[in-house]
């Protein structure tokens, strides 16, 4: 089945937020459906990890709505959140318990059932078996990554929100991880919005990418699309033009 014929699972509408007299997020509109990978691009305050938290139901808009799985993440995020995950490297597991403990924790908090085996896949996929039974605090950031990364997949989303998935990986050990999320993609029809800075990553697995400005999509489409709409050689080459406020190609 073509994705496009799909109906959405993730909605934004609208979408807006202020802090004070900044806006950070200016009205952006898009949607992800089942089976897709949604890359939000833009330099330092462009509006992405607003934008994240806003899906999911950490911030509160001050203007529009984002709905997924039809419900409302302001007022009933309880119906969507134990089908959805995240994974940031801003964000700290407890540094006392080893990753096995944060894992099985979390499975516990998602009712995942048999939390032990589906802990012990997790480990395998992500090659965790050397710490995984170290306290956090003795990690290195590559290998706190990959814990953020099982804990997002603890629950088998099936929306899965990614903050710089890759973030202090080596090149081998990225390449794989990006395999395996694009496994997992296909796998489960998982719709997957992510925000990075690696634009070699966002060409090899995304469909489509919003690039944002000042907290606004100032264009949109798929990474070859793009490279092609504004003559370059790369997606980078693009980020940087748009990222510099460079002019908007038209359609």
């Amino acid at each position: 089945m073509e994705l496009n014929s799909l109906p959405p699972v993730v909605v934004a509408d609208g979408l807006g937020k202020r802090f004070g007299d900044v806006i950070a997020v200016d009205c952006i509109s898009f949607q992800v459906r089942p089976g897709e990978t949604v890359a939000l691009l833009g330099g330092n305050g462009a509006g992405k990890t607003t934008t994240m938290a806003m899906l999911l139901g950490l911030l509160t808009p001050s203007s529009g709505q984002v709905r997924i799985f039809d419900a409302d993440m302001v007022h009933d995020r309880h119906k969507a959140l134990a089908r959805m995950n995240f994974s940031s490297p801003y964000v700290d597991l407890p540094r006392r318990l080893t990753p096995r403990e944060n894992l099985t924790v979390y499975g516990h908090l998602y009712g995942v059932r048999g939390v032990a085996a589906r802990v012990d896949t997790l480990v395998q996929d992500m090659d965790m078996g050397a710490f995984v039974d170290r306290p956090m605090s003795t990690l290195s950031a590559g290998q706190d990554t990959r814990v953020a990364l099982a804990k997002a997949l603890i629950n088998s989303p099936e929306v899965l929100l990614l903050d710089e998935p890759t973030a202090s990986l080596d090149p081998e050990t990225g390449d794989r991880i990006r395999g395996y999320l694009e496994s997992y993609r296909a796998e489960t029809q998982a719709a997957i919005v992510l925000a990075s800075h690696n634009m070699v990553e966002v060409e090899r697995i995304c469909d489509r990418v919003l690039m944002l400005r000042h907290g606004k999509v100032v264009d949109s489409g798929s990474p070859s699309a793009l490279i092609s709409k504004y003559g370059r050689e790369t997606l980078e080459e693009v980020f940087l033009h748009i990222a510099r406020d460079g002019e908007v190609m038209d359609a």
